[in-house]
């Protein structure tokens, strides 16, 4: 096996190095979002393509919901896409209104800056999950990833409009760059396996049948992988909830940044909340806080390093040195999926095509700190993603090539990978009671895509549990450890240990 001498940093558990790095969070890592972002490729690389950016920014404040939505990424707008199905036709219940609350333009936090996969981990992780859950919760850590990505694939091929949010169904190759994350991963396999997951489109390469498909000289693994315009997807998912159900009302209001959510104190009118933002106040009897990585600004208890860490990622989009005929729609990652890419679709086959980069995070020089700062790129970080293609693909890339964009976004890591989705706590430990009528799903730690519509589900079906009076229960694809509240959690360590 070749390993150039530049190759990234090796890191044998890089969710736990990201937080081992940092001994102290400094102050701005409890931030909101800051207001001039980089200008990422999704958002901004084609003109009018976010037709909602600035949606609701003026005119009058809806000063009056049902439910509050903070946040317009995935997450925020699945849950208002959930709910839309849950109650359709129902008038039992009235009129339901839902706003949602966004600090910058629609969609611009981690979901308008990521890197475009949607894709499950299949088995990669699984004997982590074993470890520190259970065999059942391991099991239902993969069938969250595989139902979202069934789900949100049926929805955009039901719509007819792969084409529109660049839908491509096919495989990620997860290549090795050394012996030691190979064994791993194989390890990992063979456990999933013995649990009697289906393991069966999983197909491992050797280091020559890698370099003749792809021109690379590593060996590697592929697996049902899928990239998406998510955008594209989320706007699509905010108008389909839009019209979904005329028992339900959805208004946007972007450049409306909430400050602080306050308990009501009068009026008498059944109203919880009181969500302050810069335009007034939204007066809501239920708060949802989509807000990952800039959850602990508003939720003091999420900070810290047993909680939520907002970490900064970055990207770049790339042209290719050779045409679209001699690269294939694999996507990419590698070094414990640190790095991650695909050539976009759409190119002609003398084109040569676009690539979009991530990752490099962990190069020597860089920033390690918590932040929530995506307004500057990282210097150390640019330098390596520039190099990274040209030596994993020799003669497929120019060395020395400047990207047509580069941007960053936040990212909200928690300690062992996994968001929290349920009930908000009035504290982050033991006996912390939920907060009546607020609810959570942050912390998706850069895999999001392929869990944030499931998790949003989750919380959607606790609110129509509230609404309605009927009792609501875990689907069986969602891993309870996932969850806030006390009980389940309770639940799922007496089933590990037994």
């Amino acid at each position: 096996m070749r390993v150039s001498a530049t190759s990234p940093t090796i890191l044998h558990d890089p969710s736990q190095a990201q937080f081992e790095a940092m001994s102290e969070l400094p102050s701005e890592s409890t931030s909101f979002p800051v207001a001039n972002p980089t200008r990422s490729f999704w958002t901004d690389a084609t003109p009018g393509v976010n037709r909602l950016a600035r949606a609701g920014s003026t005119g009058p404040l809806t000063v009056d919901a049902d439910i509050c939505i903070i946040g317009s990424g995935i997450t925020g707008v699945s849950v208002a896409y959930h709910l839309s199905k849950l109650f359709g036709d129902d008038t039992s219940q009235g009129k339901l209104s839902i706003v949602i609350l966004e600090a910058r333009d629609f969609c611009s936090g981690a979901t308008g800056r990521n890197g475009g996969h949607l894709t499950a981990h299949n088995f990669l992780g699984f004997q982590k999950d074993v470890d520190e859950w259970g065999i059942f919760e391991a099991i239902k850590a993969v069938h969250i990833e595989s139902h979202v990505v069934d789900a949100i694939a049926s929805i955009v091929k039901g719509d007819g409009i792969e084409n529109e949010v660049d839908l491509v169904e096919g495989v990620r190759t997860v290549l090795f760059f050394t012996k030691e994350e190979q064994a791993e991963a194989y390890d990992e396999y063979e456990a999933a396996k013995a649990a009697g997951m289906n393991v069966s489109s999983v197909e491992w390469l050797t280091e020559s049948e890698v370099e003749e498909t792809y021109g690379a000289r590593y060996p590697a693994v592929r697996i049902p992988g899928n990239t998406i315009w998510p955008l594209k997807l989320v706007t699509h998912l905010f108008e389909l909830a839009q019209n979904a159900s005329p028992t339900v009302s959805l208004k946007l209001h972007t450049h409306t940044q909430v400050s602080v959510v306050e308990p009501v104190t009068e009026g008498g009118d059944g109203r919880r909340w009181k969500v302050e933002t810069p335009r007034g106040s939204v007066r809501c009897t239920h708060v949802v806080y989509a807000t990952n990585a800039y959850t602990p600004a508003l939720l003091p208890q999420f900070s810290g390093r047993t909680a939520i860490v907002p970490t900064r990622g970055q990207a770049i989009a790339i042209r290719a040195a050779v045409p679209a005929r001699e690269l294939t729609l694999s996507a990419f990652t590698a070094n414990y999926q640190l790095e991650y890419w695909f050539v976009r679709p759409g190119s002609a086959p003398k084109e040569h095509p676009l690539v979009i980069l991530g990752g490099a995070r962990h190069t020597e020089g860089s920033f390690h700190g918590a932040t929530t700062d995506d307004s500057i790129v990282d210097p150390a970080v640019g330098r390596r993603l520039r190099e990274f293609l040209p030596e994993v693909f020799p003669g497929k890339f120019e060395k020395g090539a400047e990207p047509e964009m580069e941007w960053t976004g936040i990212m909200g890591y928690t300690k062992l990978g996994d968001p929290f989705v349920g009930p908000v706590l009035d504290k982050f430990e033991l006996g912390g009671v939920p907060l009546e009528g607020q609810y959570v799903a942050a912390g998706f730690s850069g895999h999001g895509m392929p869990r944030a519509f499931g998790c949003a589900d989750i919380v959607a079906r606790m609110i129509a549990s509230k609404i309605t009076g009927q009792e609501w229960e875990i689907p069986p694809w969602f891993p309870s450890h996932y969850l806030t509240s006390l009980e389940h959690s309770q639940h799922v360590q007496h089933s590990h240990q037994a």
